[in-house]
This record gives C-alpha cells, structure tokens and sequence, in this order.
C-alpha cells in the first residue's frame, strides 16, 4: 500500500483525512480522544474495520489524558471516554467490538498500577491495527478463489485500505485475485451521497494499478443485464447472525439486481464484524444523517432549497441475496446461522 489509513505515531493517532480525497493527500494528527471521536462522526475516517482501529486508539489516548489518584476514579473516567467514542456512529458493530476489547483489557489490568494499565492499553489499540491487517490478507487469500480469471468484479461503496488499517476486505479480495494474476478488471459504483467509491475506491485502484472503470449508482443493472459484470464483492458494516448484512446505502439494490442477473453477491468482513446477538438485519440500528449531504455536492446546492430529505446512511441485504460471506477463517455459504455460530465457537 503507497498510503496509511490510520496509525499510533509518536503518541498520537495519525489518519488520512478521507473526506479530502482524492483531491488531497492530508494527514490529520490527534492526541485526544475527543479528536478522535469527532474525526470518526465527521467521516474524517470510515469503514468499519477502520473505525474499531480509530475507537481502540481513541481509548489508548484517553486512558493517558485521565488525571486520577485512585483505580476507581481512572475506571469511572475511562467509562466516560467510552461512552464518547460509543456514540459517534450507531451502526458498524466494529466500534463497540473495539471499545470492550479495551474495557476487558483494563479490567483484566486493574491489579497493576494506573501507568501500567495505560501502557497496556496503548500496546491493545496497537495490536488492534496489526491484526486487522493481517485479518484483512486472510480474507483476500479466502475470497480470491471466488473470482474467475479474467473476471469483471463490481464492488460498492469503500472497502479498501481507507476502510480498513490496511489492504481492505473487498478491495482485499480483488487485491489478491489480482496479485494472482487473474487479469481482473473492476466497476466502482460511486456510492451517492458521499461518493467514496468514486473518491476513493477509485483512487485506491489506480494508486495500485488495478483496472478500474467507474458508473453512477444508477448504471449497476445495466451493465449486469449485458453480461459485462461477473461477480459481486462488498464489505460490511454489521452482519446478523442470520446473515443479514448491514453496508453502505445502496447495497440492497445490487444485491436484487445481481440476483436478477444470476450473478453471484459477496460480502467480505471481519469475525469482528459480525452481530450474533442480532437474530436479523430488522434488528440492526440503521444511522441518519443530515439531509444538507443529499442536497449539496462540495458546498453547491443540486437540490431546491427547503426540499424534506431522508438520508440513511445504510441499508440491509437480507441473507437470501448473498452467494457467500468471507471472512479471514473462511467462506460461509447456505446456513448462515449455523456457519456463522461456527466461526466464533460457543
């Protein structure tokens, strides 16, 4: 990867301000959790493998801003800075995964002394990232023997090195089907409203030299319905324990369409990125953000102004559309309830 989504520099969480691509190539520095709690709601980084990232070092740093004499009053303070990071978005699970990771961390630390648990916590959040990188090959290696040789992959909104510590788990899948030589081509969609297949996905392609063409949203059952399309792999936000998947708004309509056209739907994600306490995708909080994304591209209006707007953030694929879940263990396919429970053990 010529760039780094995220990472614990000098005692501070460095990220690429996605919300600058492609246009600019700017590195934000943070060292408060606060500042990484408004970069996560402000979508200064997305994705939710990349989100947990950002929370784990949100909570690192601000174990070390809490000023205490006591383990009570360190512990009644890292809930609040939990609870800060907890609220920037509902629905990728990732972010609350990460969060009691670090809770679990501190409490299993609460014998030692307060400098102790702060230097264990920044070493987790540290991990965090590394692992992820490493989960994120492992479901590239799984998912690249999915893909024809030749093959023309669609994939919707950013599941890439931006939304991930790095290599991504749908771009992941077509990173290595491409490092196999497997001569792959790919369609972006451009994800309306916030455009990140457009701004990013293709602009993470060709910094690879992966061949890329990009359509509006609107043109995916189009080039289905002429053949030019010959698999479907995109990233997830929240899986249920059904299979259910929660992804960028505008997913569902790919995965009807692919259906239609017999083309086989993929979602790539974490075990991190599964819900099984959720019995389906009605159960998943759906966010919703403000109606000024919609209306405006860049700062200029493309809408009347004062028009009602509705603005999900996310939509929900039900399991019935989806040819196969990959995940860093492997491939799940038909009963996701039972291959699901089976990758997380009891």
């Amino acid at each position: 990867m010529s760039f780094r989504t995220i990472e614990w520099r000098d005692d501070k969480v460095i990220m690429i301000d996605q919300t600058r691509l492609p246009g600019e190539e700017v590195y934000c520095e943070y060292a408060d959790y606060k500042g990484v709690a408004e970069a996560i709601r402000g979508m200064i980084i997305r994705g939710a493998p990349a989100i947990g990232v950002a929370a784990a070092m949100g909570v690192a740093l601000g174990a070390r801003e809490i000023v205490a004499d006591t383990h009570e009053s360190f512990f009644r303070q890292l809930d609040n800075v939990c609870d800060v990071l907890a609220r920037t978005r509902p629905t990728a699970v990732n972010l609350f995964w990460a969060i009691e990771r670090m809770k679990r961390l501190a409490e299993a630390n609460r014998h030692r002394t307060l400098d102790e648990i702060r230097a264990a916590l920044k070493a987790e959040a540290i991990r965090v990232e590394e692992e992820d990188l490493a989960l994120c090959k492992a479901i590239g290696r799984h998912g690249a023997a999915l893909i024809p040789a030749g093959a023309t992959v669609l994939t919707h909104c950013n599941a890439g090195g931006l939304a991930t510590a790095g290599y991504g788990t749908a771009l992941g899948v077509i990173r290595a089907a491409h490092e196999a030589g497997k001569k792959i081509q790919v369609f972006a969609d451009e994800t309306r409203p916030w455009l990140q297949g457009a701004r990013l996905t293709a602009w993470e392609l060709m910094k690879d030299g992966i061949p890329v063409t990009l359509i509006s949203d609107n043109m995916a059952g189009f080039f289905m319905n002429k053949g030019e399309i010959t698999c479907c792999v995109v990233g997830a936000d929240r899986i249920a324990a059904n299979g259910d998947t929660a992804n960028k708004i505008g997913t569902y309509s790919v995965a009807v369409l692919a259906k239609e056209n017999d083309i086989p739907f993929y979602v790539a994600a974490p075990t991190s990125t599964l819900d099984l306490s959720l019995a389906s995708g009605a159960e998943i909080p759906i966010e919703e953000r403000h109606g000024r994304e919609v209306t405006h591209l860049q700062g200029f209006p493309v809408a009347p102004e004062g028009i009602r707007v509705r603005n999900p953030a996310f939509d929900v694929t039900p399991a019935r559309y989806i040819a196969g879940i990959i995940t860093e263990k492997g491939v799940v396919r038909g009963n996701y309830v039972e291959g699901l429970r089976a990758l997380v053990g009891p």
